[in-house]
């Protein structure tokens, strides 16, 4: 996990964790899930994710892998965790992209990300608020991962507003329209992705609706639908199409 995770019971919303619990068929009450110093790590044993580290910039809640995620991680840290929790911790981070390739780095190929970061709401919080669009175009277009889920969840689960899974803006070409959508509490833009033995870091991302607009313009560029209609050079002299991927 990204910084040391806490959990803290709400007890507004007592009701809501037994009821939960019992919908996955977990055989549980919410206290067997705590620990004396407040923090997750019970909770992520107990619901099978197993043993978690902690990753953060110091150790000043007991991290057991120190990393800057402005920087590119070390060798040792690439193609080596099954999963990767980020409870908000990159909207702390200045560096986003970079922030983000480290994420991948460190990802096994079939390991899953699963982030909740700032979306709406989060003022004065970090850096940064995210947007759907993120997701899409780095982790499934950039990327080529698996983006299992992406939506909306408001820290209050009786908020009006907030509830709602976001398509690919791709599939239409047009930005997604969410006035009335998204309330103005707080509310977290949570997501799953999959890396896969044919994920690789990207030479560029582009937002969907103008890689859209356009391909095919004058001085657009190298965009990712222009590379994918470009002219393969004939099997008779002996060429092979290649890949805008970094290896």
């Amino acid at each position: 996990m990204l910084g040391r995770q806490k959990f803290p019971i709400q007890t507004k919303h007592r009701k809501l964790y037994e009821k939960t619990l019992a919908d996955h068929g977990i055989e549980a009450r919410r206290f067997d899930f705590l620990q004396d110093d407040g923090y997750a790590e019970t909770l992520m044993g107990k619901l099978g994710f197993g043993a978690m580290e902690v990753m953060d910039f110091s150790d000043y809640e007991g991290a057991t892998i120190l990393h800057d995620l402005n920087k590119k991680p070390c060798e040792s840290l690439e193609n080596q965790f099954d999963l990767i929790f980020d409870g908000g911790t990159v909207e702390h981070v200045f560096n986003v992209p970079m922030a983000l390739e480290g994420l991948f780095r460190m990802l096994k190929p079939g390991g899953r990300l699963i982030s909740a970061n700032g979306l709406n709401g989060w003022y004065g919080h970090g850096m940064y608020q995210f947007n759907p669009e993120l997701v899409w175009t780095f982790w499934k277009r950039a990327c080529n991962c698996n983006v299992l889920d992406c939506r909306a969840i408001p820290t209050e689960p009786d908020d009006a507003f907030g509830h709602v899974a976001f398509e690919d803006p791709a599939t239409s070409g047009l930005r997604l329209r969410l006035k009335n959508q998204i309330g103005p509490g707080r509310t977290y833009l949570y997501y799953e992705i999959e890396k896969t033995t044919e994920s690789h870091l990207p030479d560029f991302a582009l937002q969907s609706d103008y890689e859209t607009r356009w391909n095919g313009a004058t001085n657009a560029g190298m965009t990712r639908l222009n590379a994918q209609t470009q002219a393969i050079p004939s099997q008779d002299a002996g060429a092979q199409a290649t890949t805008i991927a970094r290896s």
